[in-house]
């Protein structure tokens, strides 16, 4: 069609151009040189600074797997994060670097820079010549008034005199100042600095001049955005009243509080700018849905699988009262899986061979639980719960209960709740006669009947938690405590009467740039009293006041001592078939009197051990945890405890153990999923053995046998590596051991 229009000889060379063109192009883009695949980015010369804050500063970095999760097959080139060469980014980097340096004090930093190829791409070099710092010689606050004690200026200013320049630590300052100033109530407060330099000599004379202005209070708070909420409720969760102090702690306090209520998926609170003291408050909400339905199912080696279903109504008739309620059923194919795979044998073997098939049963929570937030207080909150559940200690008990509780709650200081509860339960334990035997000493089966009944365990409980730590998920500094107190007597309408008290410490430090040393330390004491027998009918121990096996103490488990399975670290028993005895060489003579000798040619295999708990309990922990790679971090650990059967008097023949070990970490944004190995020294112990005696005239004679066993579990097992793995405990949970 062109050719009819244009001259034919414009058209035989356009389309001789085009063929002599399509190759040439093909040709010139076949032979334009790609930009390098980056390989390695590398800091040479960097003594002051961290290298990785480095490398997060400038644009040219290193092909990498995109996620610390896809290592494996990142080895085989998938999922592989390119970076390309950027020569005009690479100049600009080396402007970054110095002026990174010059931010941090070192204002004479040269940058000089290298291209190394290598297999597939090429090296980065980065060579830093630091050069001295200008240094501070000089940091003076001044201030016309003494609202801040100056013995607190170190804690709060980010440098020091002797220190390089560092402008972001000045700023930092100022802004802490202004907070600090903020939190005594002075909200307008001027802060500035002053820097007088000089460049020969390298030094800085800071000057940091505090004008605290007068001090602000709460004219009045407005509201908007509500609509389903109250602006009355909205008024209460922020607790202000006219003439407050306005202090910049309390109103995050109560912010955090307003987003915990989940009624508000935003909260803004601003301070229009005013030239007088008296401030007015507004607060903006964006409302979050009043009502939630969650659902969740998991699994682990002892409880099978579990599924959990929960409603939630976040303003049950106003005012901000939360609603919710809770169901939990475990146990589930636990018939089918009890003892296979992965999933342990929750089965004790009865002194007849016979199974405990009532642990697999299902395990129940159900709970209706009703809070009141800001009882006359932002900081009080009323509590209203009803409950029942079966739950059970696998080979231990099963105990089942009903009841109700009621509590209140006053958060005294920031991250810091001190609750009084009141718990009323009808609960009942059912075990194996052993249990009752050994755990309360008591082994008359017409009184192991009647401890089998419906009894009243209802204490007066007050519980304080301090929390100065930096992460609830991922703790690298501060401490965090909880002490716990219970009564239970006549007075509060209870059968099971004690004291008990324990108390859990922990504490965080910083280790170099990145590794956090974690330590803990819990103490634990509970005292049944006298007269708790007689409330129980129990009439033929020998003294000893019986204890609720659920407020004893164990150890062992994924937050605690980690080289034992949950709970296994503690007193323990041994049960015993009789007809194996006869087996190892005992007669039924020997058996009866107690006098059998359980170390003949007895296997491991045949005795059954079963904890018992504590009356008291220390444990510690230590733990070092460093980053490996990207989201990757790793940890090494001992564990330890003690504990003894009649308080800390008797803990000489107390139980302990000390447990290394070493896990890996990887930290998601819901918290660390963790993996620990815990390693167990020692295997033997000796523990006592019980056994029964068939009658004639009734029950079987439950008999302990004078002479402990050497209990070893791998005794006639084999050698070599089974006895190796043996001494491994694996845990995997989420969230971090303490």
């Amino acid at each position: 069609m062109l050719c009819r229009v244009l001259p034919w000889t414009w058209c035989l060379g356009g389309v001789c151009a085009f063929l002599l063109a399509t190759p040439l192009g093909a040709q010139s883009r076949k032979e334009a040189p790609a930009a390098p695949v980056v390989e390695q980015v590398e800091f040479l010369g960097v003594h002051a600074m961290d290298a990785g804050q480095l490398q997060s500063s400038i644009a040219t970095q290193p092909t990498k797997c995109k996620s610390t999760l896809l290592v494996p097959f990142c080895l085989f080139h998938i999922f592989i994060e390119q970076h390309y060469l950027d020569h005009l980014e690479l100049a600009r980097d080396v402007l970054r670097i110095r002026v990174y340096y010059w931010r941090h004090g070192y204002r004479q930093t040269q940058v000089d820079t290298t291209i190394t190829p290598q297999a597939g791409g090429v090296v980065v070099s980065f060579h830093v010549t630091e050069g001295p710092p200008t240094v501070i010689q000089t940091l003076t606050v001044l201030s016309p008034q003494t609202v801040i004690p100056p013995k607190r200026y170190p804690d709060i200013l980010l440098l020091r005199a002797g220190q390089p320049l560092d402008l972001p630590a000045l700023d930092s300052s100022l802004v802490q100042f202004r907070n600090a100033l903020w939190d005594e109530g002075y909200a307008d407060a001027v802060v500035r600095d002053t820097v007088a330099l000089s460049d020969s000599e390298r030094v800085a004379r800071v000057t940091i001049t505090v004008d605290p202005m007068a001090r602000t209070t709460v004219e009045r708070v407005t509201v908007s955005g509500d609509s389903q909420v109250s602006a009355r409720t909205v008024r209460n969760m922020l607790g202000y009243r006219r003439g407050d102090v306005f202090r910049r702690k309390e109103l995050l306090e109560r912010e955090r509080t307003m987003y915990q209520s989940n009624l508000f998926r935003r909260v803004v609170v601003t301070v229009p700018s005013s030239a007088d003291s008296a401030k007015e408050v507004h607060v903006a909400v964006q409302e979050a849905p009043l009502h939630e339905v969650r659902a969740s199912a998991g699994f682990n080696t002892i409880d099978f699988f579990q599924v959990e279903g929960r409603f939630s109504d976040y303003n049950w008739h106003g005012k901000a009262r939360r609603l919710e309620l809770r169901g939990v059923i475990g146990n589930l194919l636990a018939p089918q899986l009890n003892g296979r795979f992965i999933f342990r044998d929750i089965t004790p073997a009865s002194l007849t061979g016979e199974t405990e098939r009532i642990y697999l049963d299902p395990n129940w929570t159900v709970s209706a639980e009703l809070t009141q937030p800001f009882f006359h207080s932002p900081r009080n909150s009323l509590g209203l719960d009803l409950f029942a559940h079966r739950q059970s200690a696998p080979a231990v008990f099963i105990d089942k209960g009903y009841g109700a509780s009621a509590s209140f709650t006053r958060e005294f200081t920031s991250q810091s709740p001190t609750s009084v509860v009141y718990r009323y339960e009808l609960t009942e334990v059912e075990a194996g006669d052993i249990y009752f035997c050994v755990n309360f000493g008591v082994c008359e089966a017409p009184t192991i009947i009647a401890l089998r009944g419906r009894h009243a365990l209802s204490p007066l409980s007050v519980g304080i938690i301090v929390d100065h730590t930096n992460s609830a998920l991922n703790a690298t500094t501060g401490y965090r405590a909880q002490l716990d107190l219970e009564h239970a007597s006549g007075f509060t309408l209870s059968d099971y009467r004690y004291n008990r008290a324990s108390i859990d410490i922990s504490k965080y430090l910083p280790v170099g740039r990145s590794g956090t040393l974690a330590g803990r330390l819990e103490l634990g004491w509970v005292h049944a009293l006298p007269s708790t027998n007689q409330a129980l009918g129990v009439t033929d121990t020998t003294g000893a006041a019986i204890v609720h096996p659920r407020k004893r103490f164990y150890a062992g488990g994924s937050q605690s001592v980690r080289g034992y399975g949950e709970n296994q670290l503690g007193p323990r028993i041994l049960t015993v078939d009789p007809q194996s005895l006869l087996r190892f060489g005992c007669t039924a003579a020997s058996v009866a009197n107690a006098s059998c000798n359980p170390n003949l040619d007895s296997i491991a295999a045949d005795f059954t051990p079963q904890a018992l708990g504590a009356d008291a309990l220390i444990e510690g922990n230590i733990e070092y945890r460093f980053p490996l790679i990207g989201q990757l971090g790793g940890a090494v650990f001992i564990d330890a405890a003690l504990l003894g059967e009649r308080g800390f008097t008797t803990f000489s023949q107390a139980t302990g153990a000390i447990t290394p070990g070493f896990g890996v970490r990887y930290y998601s944004p819901l918290g660390p999923i963790r993996v620990d190995i815990g390693i167990r020294p020692n295997l033997t112990e000796h523990l006592p053995v019980i056994t029964q005696v068939p009658d004639s005239t009734g029950p079987p004679t439950l008999v302990q046998l004078n002479t402990e066993k050497l209990y070893n579990p791998l005794q006639g097992t084999g050698s070599g590596i089974r006895q190796l793995l043996a001494r491994l405990t694996l845990h995997l949970s989420i969230g971090q051991a303490y």
